[in-house]
């Protein structure tokens, strides 16, 4: 199926390889690409869970993190964590179309998680 000359088959399976690769990491319970108005573009989530509401609020949240840190002049944030009693959750933009979300469980250690994540970001920026 094309759309605009893009393969949107391809695109999507492109994508759902990025998630999938992500959770290789065992730490990484869920990770979803978003659109930078929150429409779910692809997830990767446990049973049950709902991906959509999942992808629209980490966008509310990466947008309004941006929007502080430019009023403040510290410039564009490259990620938001958020710290919980149960998991983190890291959000990144990738490029100006898209976010990148990870849910991470309480013990993660973010080192290797951001860095694979940072990589993620480069791939969906190429693709999207």
């Amino acid at each position: 199926m094309t759309k605009g000359g893009i393969n949107l088959t391809t695109t999507t399976e492109m994508l759902r390889e990025i998630l999938a690769n992500l959770t290789y990491f065992g730490s990484i319970e869920a990770c979803a690409i978003a659109s930078r108005d929150g429409l779910l573009m692809s997830s990767n989530m446990p049973e049950g869970e709902v991906g959509e509401t999942f992808a629209a609020m980490s966008a509310t949240m990466l947008g309004a993190a941006e929007t502080a840190a430019s009023e403040l002049n510290k410039g564009v944030p490259s990620r938001v964590i958020v710290e919980s009693k149960t998991g983190k959750l890291i959000c990144m933009g990738a490029g100006p179309k898209a976010l990148l979300v990870a849910m991470t469980d309480q013990d993660a250690g973010l080192g290797l998680i951001l860095v694979e994540l940072d990589k993620a970001v480069d791939k969906i920026k190429e693709i999207i």
